[in-house]
């Protein structure tokens, strides 16, 4: 089940998707997390999630894990699908919180009140690609497959 879970092919796919996705991702995380890049720290972001938007501690206190600790799996590529799964579901819930009410685009101009679904959509697709590919190249993934047969070296015939 773990070997299949981490299977992934040698290619650059997964890491193309993965190095983005948890370089946004650990940026916000720790925004949420540490309250570094003008974030508000884990009390104030748990205060906002239960107080504010009213979900459930364990949700917000998922949410800080996925996007910090899960974000730092996608960059190193461990357990790549698990990592992607979260933040898919963690994106999920925050484009059906708080930035559905705002449409689709982003608050570019600073001309509405929130971000809108853009970002979101963008993060489904990188994650679900993700979970079909796996953690591609230079992953730990990849250095945890195991084998599951020999290559047999083939040669060219000599012709005489």
């Amino acid at each position: 089940m773990f070997q299949k879970l981490i299977a992934t092919q040698n290619n650059v796919t997964g890491l193309l998707l993965r190095l983005p996705l948890g370089t946004v991702m650990l940026y916000h995380g720790l925004q949420k997390a540490a309250g570094i890049f003008g974030g508000y720290g884990f009390t104030g972001t748990m205060q906002f999630f239960t107080d504010t938007i009213h979900i459930p501690w364990i949700i917000g206190f998922l949410t800080i894990v996925i996007e910090t600790i899960g974000a730092v799996g996608l960059l190193v590529g461990f357990l790549g699908r698990v990592s992607a799964l979260g933040t898919f579901a963690v994106m999920l819930g925050a484009m059906l919180t708080v930035h559905l009410p705002y449409g689709f685009s982003m608050n570019w101009f600073g001309n509405q009140q929130g971000e809108g679904i853009e970002m979101d959509l963008l993060i489904f697709g990188m994650s679900l690609a993700l979970l079909i590919v796996g953690s591609g190249r230079y992953s730990v993934d990849r250095l945890l497959i195991r084998p599951t047969h020999k290559t047999i070296e083939t040669r060219e015939p000599v012709m005489a």
